[in-house]
């Protein structure tokens, strides 16, 4: 089948068919710009279909045997290694992303599916001591009902499955709205591989579509009880706030400003490498990316020289050769956003140690060092292949710097001793460290999350079951209470 082609349309009660909306998204190739599908808008009409699809669903498919509902997973998984070559072809379609970025984007999506296979057959119920005499208390999991999941551009696959499996496996319904730029692999592709699986209907809906459409009608239906979102911080405060309102829980996880620090004592070569990696993988338009590269003093001028003819030998260009590192980003707006970020820098007095071409969607690699102590662009997100070189004199300069952003969601530090690496790394507000490692990671097992504008709540591993479920009480007398009137 060709996916673009024949999943151009909204998935809703077990039902393709085409939007209702007032006008189409067009889904570009960002690389070529070619057409690869026209899909019309859902209404704020099918938001509601959709949702009240996804409830009427989730009361059987929660009552479902747990190895019954772990048998679609397990094939929902086959039918995933199956078609993997077809859907790296559309991801490296739908995103300019590169051969590597769509092999590490699969092999993590089906880590968190086998997760989800486990998460099937969790224990529901745990019985709780009473100080009442024959009273027993047992504490019950249930599903919160429905959840509604918007995914980004970026990592659209994994990021979409990676909420929508654990939240079916647990027993819940889902609406899920992928981002405009990228519909299927964020959307309709998740649905299809759900329904070819033997997912009853009704349970996964996809709804394209967009604010200047629906405006809230997504956040502020009256059916779903969690709102996991992922996405930008000024969206996601918006977000929070209309859920807020609706008395929701929203699990969000937004931007980062992350900092790999070099130690005077790292190993240099090593270093580099992990920094070149969690800055320019796909094109820099990653959360946990980093943007600002500390480097002590002590080594700056070596690790300089090897940062700079490392991102200078990056082969750019079209995504589908295997030897591409640096392919397009996601769309023109993106493009131009990073291009002003990078004349900003350079209009503050920052150098251009590496300052590639920007030529449409395509941005060349650029590292820039010298920025000003008070410039705003080392406090800002950039989603781009633009690395900020940044020397500091000892670990508590170090620590300043890495701090010094409104955001906190990931980092990193390379040092010779491990225990000096562990002691920094507790002193950054960050949700997440890694030491002496690159600072793009994310395991279905280990919480994964931020600090400060960088989100809020956790998913993966026990924070899924968190955020997906709620807890019931139910207490049982055995006897008879005593009561003072």
């Amino acid at each position: 089948m060709s996916y673009f082609t024949d999943l151009d349309r909204q998935y809703i009660d077990g039902s393709w068919r085409p939007g209702r909306g007032a006008w189409d998204i067009i889904d570009f190739n960002p690389y070529s710009g070619d057409k690869l599908a026209s899909i019309t808008v859902a209404s704020v009409e099918e938001i509601d279909e959709a949702y009240r699809a996804a409830e009427r669903a989730q009361k059987d498919w929660a009552d479902t045997n747990a190895y019954a509902r772990r048998a679609v997973f397990e094939r929902t998984l086959r039918l995933l290694e199956e078609r993997e070559a077809e859907i790296t072809e559309a991801i490296i379609d739908e995103l300019g992303g590169t051969r590597v970025k769509a092999g590490f984007e699969l092999h993590l999506a089906k880590e968190f599916l086998r997760e989800s296979v486990q998460l099937t057959l969790r224990p529901r119920c745990s019985v709780i001591p009473s100080p009442v005499d024959g009273k027993e208390n047992r504490l019950y999991r249930v599903p919160v009902g429905v959840v509604g999941v918007i995914s980004p551009f970026n990592f659209p696959f994994l990021l979409s499955l990676k909420s929508v499996a654990p939240a079916l496996a647990l027993g819940n319904g889902v609406v899920l709205k992928p981002h405009q730029n990228t519909p299927v692999t964020g959307g309709s592709l998740i649905a299809k591989l759900f329904e070819d699986a033997g997912l009853p209907a009704g349970l996964l809906n996809v709804v394209i579509t967009d604010i200047a459409e629906i405006g809230d009608a997504f956040l502020t239906h009256p059916v779903p009880k969690v709102i996991s979102f992922t996405g930008s911080d000024k969206v996601g405060r918006h977000v929070a706030t209309v859920c807020a309102a609706q008395f929701k829980q929203s699990i969000l996880e937004l931007g980062g400003n992350s900092a790999l620090t070099v130690l005077d004592d790292a190993d240099i070569d090593y270093a580099v490498d992990a920094a070149v990696f969690s800055r320019y993988v796909h094109q820099g338009q990653v959360c946990m990316a980093a943007n600002r590269i500390l480097v002590d003093r002590a080594v700056e001028r070596e690790f300089t020289e090897k940062f700079v003819a490392k991102v200078a030998s990056l082969k750019v260009g079209d995504p589908r050769d295997p030897d591409t590192v640096i392919g397009p980003i996601i769309n023109s707006t993106q493009a131009d956003a990073v291009s002003n970020v990078i004349d900003t820098a350079v209009a503050e007095g920052a150098t251009a140690l590496v300052r590639g071409k920007v030529d449409g969607n395509m941005v060349e690699p650029v590292v820039l060092t010298g920025l000003p102590a008070d410039s705003p662009v080392l406090r800002q997100e950039i989603f781009g292949p633009v690395a900020l070189l940044i020397p500091f004199d000892g670990d508590e300069e170090a620590v300043r710097i890495a701090n010094d952003t409104p955001y906190g969601l990931s980092g990193a530090v390379h040092t010779g001793d491990v225990e000096r690496g562990v002691a920094f790394a507790q002193r950054i507000d960050t949700g997440m460290f890694h030491v002496n490692d690159g600072t793009v990671h994310d395991e279905p097992l280990v919480a994964f999350g931020g600090q400060k504008q960088s989100g809020i709540g956790r998913l993966n591993g026990e924070a899924t079951v968190e955020a997906f479920t709620t807890q019931k009480w139910i207490s049982v007398q055995r006897g008879r209470s005593r009561f003072p009137f």
